[in-house]
């Protein structure tokens, strides 16, 4: 079972201005085929399906782990993508839906996130093609899923930084700058759990593609916190034996600030949700939105 916090892992920035375009842009990282939906679905079933829990319970506990901080980065890209779109179109409750308020959103590239879902995030890569199932990879073998997992981490960094370089705006820089640091802490605890069964250092491949995490400023404050020593157990009592493979006196990678790797008990200190405002003309119920707003607080105040 898991637990929802209702925070996010890393704290955004609101955007100045509604930027579709820089929304589908991160749409990469959420649907894209190294995108967040393909890290969560691997190590989620692969999890599932894991053979000889009890025996191998260190990696058991280390893909689990990570599983579940995957969870929270489809949240997180979910919420800056949703960020970005937000506010297309005449804003006023009495627009008049005859005069084409969202005629802006023909120049959009990727016009089925606000035609779908409202301007909200879907599991689809940066040209709107779905993410799917085929992008999994079970196999019920230790060392194969853990090797395919190291390419995708690998994968995974190599996109964000492409994803990073197109992007102007500080809320999906915010996005990649974070998940670049993360990514490089899964792909180190995948390698590192490979060396421990088959004794190949692969981590000395590391960072592999070679990115230089201290040359991306949103990357620095994490760095300077200790984000790419720490895997996080979100409260959890369960899943220490991780430990076994990510600290048990394991140290960073060179190209990172130095110090011992750590089995955090609790999850990051985040940030809050994205509070996105409806659209009148976009989101108009039934019932007047102010009726529902007055509905929900009658019910919010009677659960206290």
């Amino acid at each position: 079972m898991f637990m929802r916090i209702d925070k996010l892992q890393a704290a955004l920035p609101e955007p100045k201005a509604p930027n579709p375009n820089a929304a589908a842009a991160l749409q990469e990282l959420l649907g894209g085929k190294y995108g967040e939906m393909s890290t969560l679905g691997n190590y989620m079933f692969q999890s599932f399906n894991f053979r000889n829990k009890t025996k191998l319970r260190p990696f058991y506990s280390l893909v689990s782990s990570i599983f579940t901080e995957e969870l929270g980065h489809v949240e997180l890209v979910s919420n800056g993508i949703a960020m970005l779109n937000n506010g297309p179109g005449d804003p006023t409750e009495d627009v008049d839906v005859s005069k084409t308020p969202f005629a802006d959103m023909q120049d959009v590239r990727s016009t089925a996130s606000f035609f779908s879902a409202g301007g909200g995030a879907l599991p689809v890569n940066s040209n709107s093609m779905s993410w799917n199932v085929d992008m999994v990879t079970t196999t019920g073998n230790l060392i194969i899923d853990l090797l395919h997992n190291f390419h995708l981490e690998c994968g995974a960094r190599l996109h964000k930084l492409r994803v990073y370089e197109t992007l102007k705006e500080p809320t999906g820089r915010e996005v990649c700058g974070y998940l670049l640091v993360r990514g490089s802490v899964h792909a180190h605890a995948y390698a590192l759990a490979l060396k421990k069964i088959t004794g190949v250092e692969i981590e000395k491949m590391l960072p592999t593609p070679n990115i230089p995490l201290a040359n991306i400023p949103e990357c620095q404050k994490y760095l300077d916190e200790g984000s790419h020593r720490r895997l996080y157990r979100f409260g959890s009592p369960d899943y220490a034996e991780a430990a076994g493979i990510w600290s048990n006196d394991e140290a960073a990678l060179p190209d990172d600030p130095p110090g011992s790797l750590e089995i955090v008990e609790g999850p990051p200190e985040g940030g809050k949700m994205a509070e996105l405002l409806g659209n009148y003309a976009a989101f108009a119920p039934d019932y007047a939105p102010e009726e529902i707003f007055e509905v929900a607080n009658k019910l919010y105040k009677k659960s206290r």
